[in-house]
């Protein structure tokens, strides 16, 4: 089986990299258990939004993510199982590329060079399962599809979602 799996807010906590920033740039103490929608931008006063857009933009924002719940253990699992793959949109902030690939390098070491895909669109994949926490990267993927969950996806529908990578070792391990 060939498994494509999307980093941000799948395998790395880009969303609560985002609320601690935001905390720290405005003396705030929002949490994510606060928030039941949207992007972490829709959940601040207007006059923050722009600055937490900015985030993704500053040196180490992707090299510093905290791994999400359990996705090194299930993924090692995974890549010793299947035809494992990352793959992520790492070419629309400057310094990601570099950083999630180092970012792999120190938490995910088993997954090799060549089964890093930084890429754009996913809609060219071709497998059978795509993870992911983005419909749009979902829509056109001709396989099986698994909805990772989070605050920004909670409106979506007609997908199999998956709330944890425990959720996600029992349908796939």
């Amino acid at each position: 089986m060939t498994i494509f799996v999307d980093m941000d807010d799948v395998l790395a906590d880009t969303y609560g990299k985002h609320i601690e920033l935001y905390n720290k740039e405005h003396q705030q103490d929002l949490r994510m258990s606060q928030i039941s929608s949207g992007e972490i931008w829709h959940n601040v006063p207007k006059v923050h939004q722009e600055s937490i857009m900015q985030h993704a933009l500053q040196p180490g924002f992707f090299r510093d993510l905290k791994p999400i719940k359990d996705s090194i253990l299930v993924m090692e699992a995974l890549y010793n199982r299947h035809e494992v793959y990352i793959a992520t949109a790492a070419t629309q902030f400057p310094n990601s590329l570099l950083e999630k690939s180092e970012w792999l390098d120190e938490h995910m070491p088993f997954i090799t060079w060549q089964h890093r895909i930084m890429c754009g669109d996913k809609f060219i994949l071709n497998g059978d399962v795509l993870i992911d926490d983005r419909s749009y990267n979902l829509e056109k993927f001709e396989g099986d599809t698994l909805l990772f969950n989070s605050p920004h996806n909670v409106e979506d529908t007609g997908y199999n979602r998956v709330a944890t990578w425990e959720d996600i070792a029992k349908l796939l391990l």
